[in-house]
């Protein structure tokens, strides 16, 4: 019977076998001698197609750890010997050595430009499953990854705008915002999208096409305020603000931050976090600016009306989480696949803080934490099923928790010469940010220790940090 020459189909036990073969062939080039008479030098092309894999995974929204990890299996697949790969916030280096007298060979890619799209990072996912598996040849890696540097995302860009303004428009609904209110939030959130992009052709700092987002959103939500106010229509106008906010807030280098720093990837997680606070200070400084503006011309502003949620599981607050995840995803460029489990999750984690809160009579920072860590189970869980990575599923999910209403009140605290509330309010808010970002690595930690094999993807079944924790082996 003739053998079939064709690679076995993906599975769990081929995976971890191929993990093992990987684990394998580093232990023994690690104790091989480096100075044999034969050497033969590694293809040049190899060494060109991990580094621009791993940067096209870091510029498209990629953690780190899972950039280096694919480098490494990459550098297996492709035999480059005694590969070493450095993965920082900006740039990747590669290095291997081919043994006898001859120089290791270091080449290094500079990430320059940043686009979350988690649809090539998908697709980059099942390129590297694919080599791992030994299911690609090294010329046909090339060609798959010119294919996916070229390839358009499964939204056109009108959608993918829209998308943007579902966040926030699902956002004010889920804080008890009307119809109307909800439509003046889309409006608002697309508009400001538009002045950053219109700023971003221009060569305007980021931090400043983020403060001018808010302002042009703000303004609406003021003017909305406003004629509320004079016509009596009893509107939550405050609710355009906060679902513009949501839409803002920094969910993936959040997440991001903490996941890099529990891996031990301390410097790209120091530079994530620092990327946070910058967004959260441009967000800050425009909604800040407009509130006093608009509270020095006498727009009543009052902090016993402002919009939440608090824990309420009515169906216009479930529909709205549900809304807020996938729309979060569709600006992300997630596969269409993956948007019913992430509306899912999206409804999960808010049931899940709501009945923590509810029933346990707890504070806001345990049921976010309770909400995140099943988030993360879950996510996890199905990233390792589906042989997927994980960010295109928590990060979308974790949206209904981000803490937008909590962030203005305290803006408006502030704004109302109400300092020490106000403080205490954004204390809070970055609380129940990080809090999101500990949760969702919790449950990706939890996964990682009870089920076999590495991370989905590519990789080890250990992690470098884990090795040099106490009581490792």
């Amino acid at each position: 019977m003739a053998h079939d020459p064709r690679p076995a189909p993906l599975n769990d036990a081929n995976l971890l076998s191929r993990l093992r073969d990987w684990r394998a062939a580093r232990e023994s080039e690690m104790h091989a001698d480096l100075f044999d008479e034969a050497v033969e030098l590694p293809d040049p092309r190899a060494l060109d197609l991990v580094l621009r894999v791993g940067e096209l995974l870091l510029a498209s929204g990629e953690s780190t750890e899972v950039v280096s990890e694919s480098m490494l299996s990459l550098s297996v697949a492709f035999e480059l010997p005694r590969a070493e790969v450095s993965v920082t916030f900006t740039a990747i280096t590669l290095s291997t050595h081919p043994g006898g007298d001859q120089p290791p060979i270091t080449g290094e890619r500079v990430v320059r430009r940043r686009t979350l799209d988690y649809f090539r990072v998908n697709e980059l996912h099942t390129l590297v499953q694919d080599a791992a598996l030994g299911a690609v040849e090294l010329e046909g890696a090339i060609a798959r990854l010119r294919a996916i540097k070229r390839a358009r995302p499964p939204y056109p860009n009108w959608l993918i705008v829209t998308g943007f303004g579902l966040i926030a428009s699902s956002a004010s609904l889920m804080v008890g915002g009307q119809l109307l209110v909800a439509a003046a939030a889309f409006l608002a959130t697309v508009l400001g999208d538009r002045a950053s992009a219109f700023l971003a052709r221009r060569g305007v700092a980021e931090f400043y096409q983020m403060t001018a987002a808010t302002v042009v959103a703000s303004c609406i939500g003021v003017a909305l305020l406003w004629a509320s106010d004079r016509m009596d229509l009893n509107l939550q106008a405050g609710a355009v603000i906060t679902g513009n906010i949501m839409a803002l807030l920094p969910g993936r280098p959040l997440v991001s931050s903490l996941q890099e720093a529990i891996s031990g990837s301390y410097v790209s997680s120091s530079a994530r976090l620092l990327e946070v606070f910058f967004t959260l200070g441009a967000i800050i400084s425009g909604v800040g600016a407009v509130a006093y503006t608009a509270v020095r011309l006498g727009v009543n502003v009052n902090l016993e009306d402002l919009p939440g949620a608090d824990a309420s599981v009515a169906l216009p607050v479930l529909i709205g989480a549900a809304g807020i995840a996938m729309a979060f995803a569709v600006s992300l460029t997630v596969p269409p696949r993956m948007l019913p489990w992430i509306g899912v999750m999206g409804v999960m984690i808010w049931v899940i803080y709501a009945g923590v809160r509810a029933f346990l009579d707890a504070p806001p920072i345990l049921g976010t934490v309770a909400g995140a860590v099943a988030v993360g189970v879950v996510g996890h869980a199905l990233a390792r099923r589906t042989h997927r990575p994980v960010l295109p599923y928590v990060i979308p999910a974790i949206a209904p928790l981000l803490p937008g209403s909590v962030l203005y009140r305290g803006l408006l605290e502030i704004t109302l010469n109400q300092p020490v509330e106000g403080l205490l309010s954004l204390s809070e808010a970055v609380a129940i940010g990080l809090a999101l970002g500990a949760g969702v690595n919790l449950g990706g930690e939890l996964v990682r220790a009870f089920q076999r094999g590495g991370l989905a993807g590519a990789g080890r079944r250990g992690r470098p940090a884990a090795r040099r924790s106490r009581g490792a082996v």
